[in-house]
């Protein structure tokens, strides 16, 4: 499995449009494509970044899209008032219980292999015994040897709550990664329509 992200940083008071724009335009055409397994937006309120993100059953499939695609992401773009960035994923895990409001995306460099198997031996036990956990993915970029973790909660207090126990296990993952943390960011979930399959 695989998945696209597009994160645009755009202006506060345009998320709403931006919202709009992906339940009754973005969505309903990704729908359409073949190979494609849903879309995600998450939305931060206060700065104005939010991410779409695309799963696709092959590279290939992911890869064909591209330029039907592209006016899509333009669209949003101008909506949301935004500067654009395009990142491409492999999914490498990925647990859901069941959906959440709202995620902590924590974005890593280091040892791919070695932060996956961390991930899922020693972080996904600890995350399921969390009160409030929904759901956990890993996504890697093996070009750029950069991971992207994204865990959901069924409320804000539940994830705020987290927060150290957080932090605890993602030093522990860069740390035996042979890597660092690059960025974390939390934000609502405004749109959880992504169909990926158990893969922990």
């Amino acid at each position: 499995m695989y998945a696209r992200s597009t994160t645009f940083h755009g202006r506060p008071d345009n998320i709403d449009a931006g919202i709009t724009f992906v339940n009754n335009e973005a969505g309903p055409t990704l729908g359409k494509i073949e190979g494609c397994r849903g879309l995600s937006l998450l939305v931060d309120r206060e700065s104005g970044q939010c991410i779409a993100t695309s799963s696709w059953e092959s590279e290939a499939a992911m890869g064909a899209s591209d330029e039907q695609l592209r006016p899509i992401r333009d669209r949003g773009r101008d909506i949301l008032g935004a500067s654009m960035q395009v990142d491409e994923w492999e999914i490498v895990v990925m647990h859901r219980t069941h959906h959440g409001e709202c995620c902590r995306v924590s974005w890593l460099q280091g040892d791919l292999e070695t932060m996956t198997e961390t991930f899922r031996v020693g972080i996904l036990p600890e995350l399921e015994q969390t009160p409030g956990f929904c759901s956990a993915s890993l996504l890697v970029n093996r070009s750029t040897g950069l991971g992207c973790a994204t865990t959901a909660w069924e409320t804000r207090a539940a994830m705020e709550d987290s927060r150290a126990a957080a932090n605890d296990m993602r030093s522990r993952a860069a740390r035996e990664a042979s890597g660092e943390i690059i960025d974390v960011h939390e934000f609502d979930l405004a749109y959880a329509h992504l169909h990926v399959p158990e893969m922990a």
